[in-house]
């Protein structure tokens, strides 16, 4: 094990996250901008702002970027050299003010698509082992357009209580967050990334995003992965099917998620 991995384990074990890390060059990101515009045009931008899920099944080169090299080094750094990719989704948060509605009533912050306060285990059903979050940026992610946020730390705290949301426009599709009262919100850090760069994060850290009030896109491929020894919970309230998981890297001894794409 080298320095550097050593380094990368010890600073994600203790704040939860990485940020910043590059991935993309120049000219790969201009091919997945531009594939990624395709899609746009087939399915509209209503689709594409958070429906185009595990598409990695699909698309040669969603498959790829899951793949790629710089991610995997990253990813067995954190989870050891046997992952399984769990799920993949592209999430776009889109202009949606007018230049000239901003500072009137027209652009009320609260009636835009943001993500509430939650941690990723809630959703996941998985067990056994850690779910790793990346964020691929296709765009740059700033402040002003709706970069993540994160609360460094928060994923030693265990699995919070979450509620249904009482603000509108929360993109999570169960409508779920944590109440901010059992956070210290006055330590979340942003998380900004230019168009190529990746964030990581915990499965267990408390993260958010804004709305985005800027007039430029904020479009980013999710992948998470997972050690091959977790496994999927029962649970008859939610059942969940992982239909599209697939070995990322490494061998699977467990064959928990038999049904795996090869």
């Amino acid at each position: 094990m080298t320095s550097s991995t050593n380094k990368l384990q010890e600073v994600y074990n203790q704040l939860g996250f990485l940020s910043a890390l590059p991935v993309l060059n120049q000219t790969q990101l201009r091919e997945a901008k531009r594939a990624f515009s395709e899609l746009e045009e087939e399915f509209g931008e209503e689709y594409t702002q958070y429906s185009l899920h595990n598409v990695h099944l699909q698309y040669p080169w969603v498959r790829d970027l899951t793949q790629h090299p710089q991610i995997i080094q990253v990813v067995k750094a954190i989870l050891g050299p046997d992952v399984i990719l769990l799920d993949s989704r592209f999430i776009c948060k889109y202009p949606t003010l007018k230049p000239d509605a901003q500072d009137n009533e027209g652009g009320r912050n609260d009636e835009l698509p943001y993500v509430a306060w939650h941690q990723d285990m809630r959703y996941w059903g998985i067990a056994g082992g850690p779910v790793l979050s990346v964020w691929l940026a296709l765009d740059d992610s700033l402040q002003e357009n709706g970069a993540l946020q994160l609360i460094p730390g928060s994923h030693c705290a265990g699995m919070l209580p979450h509620r249904q949301a009482t603000r509108p426009g929360n993109m999570l599709s169960v409508n779920q967050e944590i109440p901010e009262e059992l956070l210290q919100t006055d330590d979340a850090v942003f998380c900004p990334l230019l168009a190529g760069q990746m964030s990581i994060h915990d499965g267990l850290l408390v993260h958010a995003s804004d709305a985005n009030t800027s007039q430029r896109r904020h479009c980013g491929l999710v992948i998470r992965y997972i050690p091959t020894c977790a496994h999927p919970t029962q649970d008859p309230d939610r059942p969940r099917k992982f239909a599209a998981t697939m070995l990322a890297c490494g061998s699977d001894r467990f064959n928990n998620f038999s049904d795996k794409t090869t």
